[in-house]
């Protein structure tokens, strides 16, 4: 360890957010920035990779100045960098990954590529009420929907994972069937508050069998062909698939905490934001004395904060790029990584 007060600059460009935040060893999180790409992408109704790698280019220098600035930090005085190497888009990973690296080189500090889903998985601690380990956690996204056994920072034993589509991705595409728009998991949130949870009842993929593992790909193609037959009903649609997908999730986080033993969930990731998830979450774990944590609204989605806490977690235990090499890993376990002693 350089100092005892780390001072670490996170960078985060996985997909079509840019986001930078600056946590530090004294003050925690003193700054985070970000830019979402969203009104980009939009008239595609999905992200362009191209697009996004040329925005993170000229996004990231401003969001990094203006953070320094706003948490008083000189440029001098950071003592690390951590970026996010994977997984991602190659190239918008790639500009991330060349801006940290260079920085570091000419500041003479250490940089640092982090895993994107460990950043989600930790970005409850950045919480005054943070979850002891050990725990299970959640981490569900547009691109990941995993259960993750979490003994200690670093140590991931995979426990169940999607075997087609990511929750967040059956939002998504669900939203885009009923013509709903860009991004769509949160219109299709929005919407199913208008909708009768009794009018269609969808199936629960994968609850009917023992195991911890996903499926959402059938659960979209069923609200696909409900629509089909009751095109007028796209309010009672969007609720029918979030009220299934929720307690799909919820009952897989159940047999979690009861296969490990632990009292404790941790529930990250940009759908962790749906607030009937977070509703029914609540009630399973107060009924079997369990505690759950979520980090902010602001860090469900991709952002800098998590990553710079990451990567200081991560500098604390003396890891670091000493030779300046961009290194990205676009596909890329949790269970690869090492442990933080």
């Amino acid at each position: 360890m350089v100092s005892n007060n780390l001072i670490t600059l996170g960078i985060e460009s996985s997909c079509d957010e840019t986001g930078i935040g600056i946590y530090t060893s004294e003050g925690g999180l003193i700054s985070h920035k970000l830019f979402s790409q969203v009104s980009l992408h939009a008239e595609y109704g999905g992200v362009v990779p191209e697009l996004a790698s040329r925005d993170h280019i000229q996004r990231a220098i401003p969001l990094i100045k203006e953070a320094l600035n706003e948490s008083g930090i000189k440029l001098n005085e950071l003592t690390g960098i951590a970026y996010t190497a994977g997984p991602g888009l190659s190239g918008a990973l790639l500009v991330g990954g060349s801006i940290a690296q260079s920085l570091a080189w000419g500041l003479s500090i250490p940089a640092l590529g982090v895993h994107h889903m460990e950043g989600h998985l930790l970005a409850p601690l950045l919480e005054v009420e943070r979850p002891e380990f050990p725990f299970v956690a959640l981490l569900v996204s547009g691109g990941h929907t995993l259960l993750v056994d979490v003994p200690r920072i670093g140590e991931y034993k995979i426990l169940g994972e999607s075997l087609d589509d990511a929750v967040g991705e059956g939002f998504d595409k669900t939203a885009k069937i009923l013509g709903l728009g860009y991004p769509g998991g949160p219109a299709l949130a929005n919407l199913a508050k208008q909708g009768d949870k009794n009018r269609f009842t969808f199936p629960r993929p994968m609850t009917d069998r023992p195991g911890l593992d996903f499926s959402f790909s059938g659960l979209k193609t069923y609200a696909r062909n409900t629509f089909i037959d009751f095109p007028e009903e796209k309010a009672n649609i969007a609720k029918a698939f979030e009220v299934a997908a929720t307690e799909t999730l919820t009952i897989k986080c159940n047999r979690a905490l009861k296969q490990t033993g632990y009292k404790t969930l941790v529930v990250a990731g940009g759908v962790s934001a749906n607030l009937s998830l977070r509703e029914s979450l609540n009630e399973m774990t107060t009924k079997n004395n369990a505690s759950v944590f979520y980090p902010a609204l602001d860090f469900c989605t991709d952002n800098g904060a998590m990553i710079a806490l990451a990567g200081h977690y991560r500098f604390l235990a003396g890891q670091s790029n000493q030779n300046y090499e961009i290194t990205i890993k676009p596909r890329w376990s949790l269970e690869e990584l090492l442990p933080v002693d």
